[in-house]
């Protein structure tokens, strides 16, 4: 008869849950490997985030320019 698995204390269920939220798995060459997850702000990727909520002005003194929108620009 096989071994039972016991079950978790609640010191190395928080760390499963800290490390689930600080790192993924993916494949490589068909094995797993984990990884640091990307940043992220209120669950959006950071450039999404960036896209959606800056002015002009602010991405124009950032140089980031590839997210502003010459469409937008034009219509003002």
């Amino acid at each position: 008869m096989p071994k039972r698995r016991r079950k978790l204390t609640p010191r190395e269920k928080a760390e499963k849950k800290r490390r689930r939220r600080e790192y993924m798995i993916i494949f490589v060459n068909g094995r797993q490997k984990r990884i640091k997850r990307p940043p992220t702000i209120d669950g959006m990727d950071v450039d999404e985030f960036i896209r959606a909520n800056a002015d002009p002005t602010w991405l124009h003194q950032n140089e980031l320019w590839e997210y502003m929108d010459v469409e937008e620009e034009q219509n003002k």
